[in-house]
């Protein structure tokens, strides 16, 4: 009868941690779109000259990788699920345990490399914006042959 007891509230558990992984995805999701749509409203809110499609291109490629990272993540969870679900049938609780601060692990990892691109992205814009080459008032930079021309294919509307 314990035994029973005891599965069904590992069940519970394993219930409860599905549903977390889902919410946190939408959430993460979420969050994306927001992303998105503040980094668009940036670039209609910016001048023409640096809003160049690199730019978007950088961005969007940052997004993707964003979303590759989700993905991940969750298969790792769902991996971990199936390991600990698993251990259940044949009984290990360090067995889980251990799988449980796996997990822990797994996400903090998947987190630190969220940060580091979100960093990134940052920087990209950073150095979008204002780049080292002399700039005239206009906003556009010149090249050796004195030929006006901006960070990207795009040239300045004069």
């Amino acid at each position: 009868m314990m035994m029973m007891m005891m599965m069904m509230i590992l069940m519970m558990m394993m219930m409860m941690m599905m549903m977390m992984m889902m919410m946190m995805m939408m959430m993460m999701m979420m969050m994306m779109m927001m992303m998105m749509m503040v980094m668009m409203m940036m670039m209609m809110t910016t001048t023409t000259t640096t809003t160049t499609t690199t730019m978007m291109m950088m961005m969007m490629m940052m997004m993707m990788m964003m979303m590759m990272m989700m993905m991940m993540m969750m298969m790792m969870m769902m991996m971990m699920m199936m390991m600990m679900m698993m251990m259940m049938m044949i009984r290990m609780i360090r067995m889980m345990m251990m799988m449980m601060m796996m997990m822990m692990m797994m996400m903090m990892m998947m987190m630190m490399m969220m940060m580091m691109m979100m960093m990134m992205m940052m920087m990209m814009m950073m150095v979008c914006s204002s780049h080292s080459l002399p700039k005239t008032q206009l906003g556009c930079y010149y090249d050796n042959n004195s030929t006006v021309v901006t960070l990207a294919t795009g040239y300045c509307q004069i």
